[in-house]
């Protein structure tokens, strides 16, 4: 048995569960999320929690009776809480601006990047002070929505247009991940 799919997921107030037609539908303050039921497992809401079971003791199976637990759980979390990503703009004369429901990127490549925000997702983008290079200024970009798929996903996605790089530290990186700096060449003397 999976020792995460056996774990009932606590449902907590004002969070309304549907199960209809292999379908998960969970409604909260903060949105509203659905999600197929796959094949060979099943999800039943019992007294104020969802529990995940499985048909059959296949490989298979098994491995979606937890991940099913684990995206039921995420939901919940996503409902009630949300999911927020923060990345950093480091670089002379990057920086990043919020319009509408797009997100206009300037990283030093010939032409801006627009990003399109997907419905549920917000954004917000401000200045800060870098944490990879002291003294100089960064923009913290910061991705709130209720999915957490999508909210990563698009993190991702930006983080793909200017990765950082390890001598300067310019590029666009997550606020928790820690950049490993090389030293450079150093001239002839």
């Amino acid at each position: 048995m999976s020792r995460i799919g056996k774990k009932p997921v606590a449902v907590p107030s004002g969070v309304n569960v549907t199960i209809k037609d292999s379908v998960i539908a969970i409604k909260g303050p903060k949105g509203e999320l659905k999600r197929a039921v796959p094949t060979g497992v099943s999800a039943k809401l019992e007294a104020g929690h969802v529990q995940v079971s499985r048909q059959g003791d296949g490989r298979d199976e098994r491995a979606r009776h937890g991940l099913l637990r684990a995206l039921v759980a995420n939901m919940v979390k996503g409902v009630t809480e949300g999911y927020t990503r923060q990345l950093e703009i480091n670089g002379v004369g990057y920086r990043a601006e919020v319009a509408g429901n797009k997100v206009n990127l300037v990283v030093g490549l010939s032409h801006p990047v627009e990003f399109a925000l997907p419905t549920g997702v917000a954004a917000k983008a401000e200045k800060t002070k870098s944490t990879v290079n002291s003294g100089q200024d960064a923009v913290l970009l910061t991705l709130t929505g209720a999915d957490k798929e999508v909210v990563g996903q698009l993190a991702a996605r930006i983080r793909n247009v200017r990765p950082p790089e390890p001598y300067k530290g310019k590029g666009i990186k997550y606020l928790e991940e820690t950049l490993r700096r090389k030293v450079g060449k150093t001239g002839a003397s």
